[in-house]
């Protein structure tokens, strides 16, 4: 017999510091879901072939299988690699792991790019600790999506570890001015920057919507376990469920 709280199943990179402690904070006092993770290793995020490999499906069936021994609802890829080597590949990756766990599937990718669909954005902000080049591959694939990018902002940083260091002062600067270039929603692409605890704050100074990527894989990973309850005091992603998504 299946217990009656929901069981979210996430992999996340090895050198990630902020998804657990982040997706925790999100949840609060909730006692009807629990949140279980594994890690695959990803240590540097580029676009030479040797880090790009990191991202190999294999690895995502085999994390996605040991999480389905637990018996979670959903599985969900907690990194944003698909916003530069593709959604496509990431629509891919879902049904792969979906099979392995033999639960429906997301990836941040996939969630952030949800969330813009159903806020009808139209003048997107980026911003990422990534390197440029990077923001571009990830501009082009969000323009694909019918995202163009109207203003970015990256810290131009490489190794994985050093993304959640920072600080949020630079967040916030980067943040000022994509809101001053007039977005109508900024989206924090990368699951180890800690900006879920700003979105509030942000929103509430600016009116402009964030989709922090933590946030945007909790909130999507929970509408395919069937839980539309709302989570106040993170920003209006979270506070404004969607109706219960199917798997694509």
């Amino acid at each position: 017999m299946r217990p009656t709280a929901r069981r979210i199943g996430m992999i996340t990179p090895s050198s990630n510091t902020v998804v657990e402690p982040v997706t925790g904070e999100l949840l609060g006092a909730r006692q009807d879901v629990s949140v279980h993770f594994t890690r695959l290793r990803v240590t540097s995020i580029s676009l030479d072939p040797a880090d790009t490999r990191q991202f190999g499906q294999d690895s995502f069936v085999e994390a996605s299988r040991l999480l389905g021994d637990a018996r979670v609802d959903v599985v969900a890829w907690n990194g944003t690699s698909g916003s530069w080597l593709g959604p496509d590949r990431d629509e891919r990756l879902c049904r792969a792991m979906a099979q392995a766990a033999g639960t429906p599937a997301t990836t941040s990718t996939l969630a952030i790019l949800t969330a813009l669909r159903t806020r009808a954005v139209r003048r997107l902000g980026l911003l990422t600790p990534y390197t440029p080049d990077v923001g571009a591959a990830i501009a082009a694939n969000y323009a694909g999506q019918g995202f163009p990018v109207h203003a970015a902002r990256h810290v131009g940083l490489t190794t994985n570890y050093d993304f959640a260091l920072v600080t949020a002062a630079q967040l916030d600067d980067a943040f000022d001015g994509l809101a001053a270039a007039g977005c109508d929603a900024v989206a924090v692409v990368c699951t180890n920057v800690r900006a879920a605890h700003l979105a509030a704050g942000w929103e509430s100074r600016t009116g402009v919507l964030v989709v922090d990527s933590v946030a945007a894989t909790l909130w999507h990973a929970l509408a395919l376990a069937g839980d539309t309850a709302p989570i106040t005091g993170y920003g209006g992603l979270l506070a404004r469920p969607p109706a219960a998504f199917t798997q694509r």
